[in-house]
C-alpha cells in the first residue's frame, strides 16, 4: 500500500455518541504468509501523521467494536489499522466448521500481515500497537515483532485460568475451560454468537483457550519453543500495559505473566480503578466504548504519540 492510499476518505467523523453516525474507515485486505487474506479497515490521519497505529482485538470481538477509537486516533494524527483475525467477521470462511485456526496463528500470520502492511504503508513513521486482552499477547509471536515502536496493551493475557480473579476463578472455568471445550467437541466450532457469549470461535482457537498452561510455549510443537521465546525477547518497544482493578480475565497476576515474556522491552505496568473515570465498573471490554472519549482515549495519546506514561501514579512495580 502507498502512501497515498491513506488519504481520508469520504465520511461522516462520529463520536459514538447516540443519533451520530458510525465512523467508516477504508477497507483494506491484508495477505498472510500462509496465503489466508483478512479483512480490515484503514483510518488515515486527518491531520499531519505523527505515528501508525494497529489495533489488535480481544479473543471473538469484531473489529467494528474499535472503530469509534481508530476514528478518534485518526483524529490525533495517527493512520489506524483496524482487521479481524481469521475466523472472525469480515475475514470469517463460509463454515466454521473443521476449520483449524489457531490462536497462535493469530500472531505468527495475521498481526504479522498487519505489522507488515503498516510498515510498507508508512516505513518512516513511528509503528504502534494497541492490544486489548489477546491482542496485547499476540505481537510476540510475529517474526517482524521487533519493528514495533511501542505499545498500550488493554487486559492483555492469555487464559491461564489460575490467574482469573479468585471471586470469579469457578465460574470462569466452567465457563470457558469446560463447557466451551465441550460444545466446541459437539459443534466443531465454539458457537459463541448464539449463546451471547462473543463471537463463534474456529475449534483451535477455542481449544488454545481452554487448554492453555501457565508456560504460553508449551502449546507450540517442542521444536519451535525456542523460536517463540526469541521472538518475544525480539521486542524492545516500550509497552504500557493497563490492568483494570475490577477486571475478572485480565488481572495483575495474568498481565504480568504475559509481559514476562516481553523480557527486552521497557515494561510500565499501571492499575487503575474505575473510580479514577468517575465510573462504577470498567472490566475487560468497556475502555473502547465511546464513553472513554475524553477521558482514557484522551490519555492515551499521551503514550502512542510522546511515550509519557498518563498514569504515574498508578504503576505497579515488577
Amino acid at each position: 500500500m502507498t502512501e497515498t492510499q491513506f488519504e481520508a476518505p469520504a465520511r461522516g467523523v462520529s463520536d459514538g455518541s447516540a443519533g451520530s453516525s458510525r465512523p467508516t474507515g477504508q477497507p483494506v485486505s491484508l495477505a498472510c504468509r500462509d496465503g489466508i487474506v483478512l479483512h480490515g479497515h484503514t483510518w488515515p490521519a486527518r491531520t499531519a501523521a505523527v505515528g501508525s497505529v494497529i489495533i489488535n482485538p480481544a479473543t471473538g470481538v469484531l473489529a467494528r467494536y474499535y472503530h469509534y477509537y481508530a476514528d478518534f486516533l485518526a483524529g490525533q494524527g495517527f493512520d489506524v489499522l483496524t482487521y479481524d483475525y481469521r475466523g472472525i467477521g469480515l475475514s470469517r470462511p463460509e463454515s466454521l466448521r473443521g476449520c483449524g485456526y489457531r490462536w497462535r496463528e493469530w500472531g505468527e500470520q495475521d498481526f504479522d500481515a498487519a505489522l507488515r502492511h503498516m510498515d510498507a504503508a508508512r516505513p518512516g513513521l513511528p509503528l504502534h500497537v494497541v492490544g486489548h486482552s489477546i491482542g496485547g499477547y499476540l505481537p510476540g509471536l510475529s517474526p517482524k515483532a521487533g519493528r514495533i515502536d511501542r505499545m498500550l496493551t488493554m487486559g492483555a493475557q492469555y487464559a491461564y485460568w489460575p490467574d482469573y480473579a479468585s471471586g470469579h476463578r469457578l465460574r470462569l472455568f466452567l465457563k470457558w475451560h469446560v463447557a466451551m471445550p465441550a460444545l466446541t467437541a459437539m459443534f466443531g466450532y465454539f458457537p459463541g454468537k448464539r449463546l451471547g457469549w462473543l463471537e463463534d470461535l474456529p475449534a483451535g482457537v477455542a481449544n488454545e483457550w481452554s487448554f492453555r498452561r501457565a508456560r504460553m510455549e508449551r502449546t507450540h510443537p517442542a521444536a519451535e519453543r525456542s523460536d517463540v521465546l526469541r521472538r518475544f525477547e525480539a521486542v524492545t518497544a516500550p509497552i504500557l500495559a493497563v490492568t483494570m482493578a475490577d477486571d475478572d480475565i485480565g488481572t495483575v497476576a495474568a498481565i504480568r505473566r504475559t509481559l514476562d515474556y516481553y523480557r527486552n522491552a521497557g515494561v510500565q505496568q499501571v492499575l487503575l480503578e474505575p473510580e479514577d473515570y468517575g465510573l462504577p465498573e470498567i472490566g475487560h471490554f468497556s475502555l473502547f466504548h465511546s464513553r472513554h472519549r475524553e477521558g482514557f482515549w484522551r490519555d492515551s495519546v499521551s503514550w502512542l504519540r510522546d511515550g509519557i506514561n498518563p498514569w504515574p501514579a498508578h504503576v505497579l512495580p515488577l
